[in-house]
């Protein structure tokens, strides 16, 4: 009898009370956190599917019809694939005259002038296209562009 009443008073002298468990906050914020990664990788799986389905299809919309061509030509004749559009031909623009086109490089002379250069290599560059104009301007007749 000696033995567990001296192990029942030793016991609870030796164990000191201990403090409370804080709550874990981490639990809240696992549980809001999951759902927005799941959406987030959904949403970005969905989009790398669709680039690349979308990528195979325009590759295929491209193919290139070769027909062989008659041994006269010598030439393979491309013909574009009923899904695409044809190229429209180039416009011929009339030529513009002298005096405009004077006009056009005095008013480019005047936008250089107002060019403040960062550098030497700059201002360099920059003085050597105003010389440039300024020779164009000065000419008896433009070259043709």
């Amino acid at each position: 009898m000696v033995s567990s009443s001296s192990s029942s008073a030793g016991g609870a002298a030796s164990a000191p009370p201990q403090p409370p468990l804080p709550p874990a906050p981490k639990k809240g914020f696992i549980r809001r956190i999951i759902p927005v990664f799941l959406v987030t990788n959904l949403a970005v799986g969905a989009y790398v599917l669709l680039r690349t389905s979308q990528n195979k299809t325009d590759k295929k919309d491209e193919e290139v019809v070769e027909v062989p061509a008659a041994p006269a030509e010598g030439k393979a004749v491309v013909k574009p694939s009923p899904g695409t559009p044809a190229a429209a031909p180039a416009k011929v623009l009339p030529p513009i005259p002298e005096a405009e086109q004077r006009q056009l490089l005095k008013w480019i002379l005047e936008e250089k002038r107002k060019v403040k250069p960062t550098d030497s290599s700059e201002k360099k560059k920059i003085d050597e296209e105003k010389a440039l104009l300024k020779q164009l301007i000065q000419a008896k007749s433009l070259p043709s562009l």
